[in-house]
């Protein structure tokens, strides 16, 4: 991205201060590390459609090229010297062997020229060969730790719980992803295209920020739309 794009985004708001670290969240759901040129996205879930579709349930065949899209629009935009997947990158631990050949041409043009760290989640806990890449269950770097499942540790950066707040708006309920995060910690939005999400309000919120006085970054339109937890709706 442009300097002057990401200078814009911060004067909107979109700056989140983790254990005196400033990130950006990007509205587009990724988490941007300026320092370190780091661009970390979370639950991607690629090659959901085709695990459905295995088991009988028709899904459209197009979830992970979509997401892959979104994705290197990113990369275009940042240059990061260093992409971290949160985990869950894959719906299940098939999924790299039934990636198609032209997602795995785009993935392979994507991490031409950077770092590429894939996080175990509890959908993929194991490394998968043919994906590029390197695994950790954990990455600390400096005060960060990035990690897929929240233990609740100062400057924790996760995933897993795919947060969406709900907030009234105009008469109406309106839900959107988020990112979740008070000063010591930090949970992403799920970034694949044909994932759900769980409501802020849900007690695995409670019990791992321990008040609702933590924050939802709603992903809006260019912007992000910050409310405390306890001004979102519950179901």
């Amino acid at each position: 991205m442009s300097q002057a794009a990401p200078n814009l985004a911060e004067s909107e708001g979109n700056l989140i201060v983790l254990s005196g670290v400033p990130l950006l969240a990007d509205p587009r759901g990724a988490l941007y590390w300026r320092e370190h040129q780091i661009l970390a996205v979370a639950d991607l879930h690629l090659e959901k459609g085709s695990s459905f579709a295995a088991r009988g349930q028709m899904l459209p065949p197009y979830d992970t090229a979509s997401t892959l899209a979104c994705l290197s629009d990113l990369i275009a935009d940042y240059s990061p010297r260093c992409v971290v997947s949160l985990g869950d990158s894959f719906h299940d631990v098939g999924g790299p062997t039934r990636l198609g050949d032209a997602d795995r041409d785009n993935l392979t043009k994507l991490q031409r020229g950077r770092d590429w760290i894939w996080i175990t989640g509890n959908h993929d806990p194991e490394p998968a060969d043919g994906i590029g890449g390197v695994f950790h269950e954990t990455l600390k770097i400096g005060a960060l730790t990035f990690r897929h499942d929240p233990k609740g540790g100062s400057g924790e950066v996760s995933g897993h719980l795919h947060p969406v707040a709900r907030i009234a708006h105009r008469g109406r309920a309106v839900s959107r992803r988020c990112f979740a995060a008070d000063t010591t910690r930090l949970v992403l939005p799920a970034f694949g295209a044909f994932t759900g999400g769980l409501n802020v309000r849900n007690a695995a919120f409670a019990d791992l920020f321990g008040t609702l006085a933590f924050t939802a970054y709603l992903l809006g339109d260019g912007r992000i739309y910050s409310f405390t937890a306890k001004r979102c709706l519950p179901d």
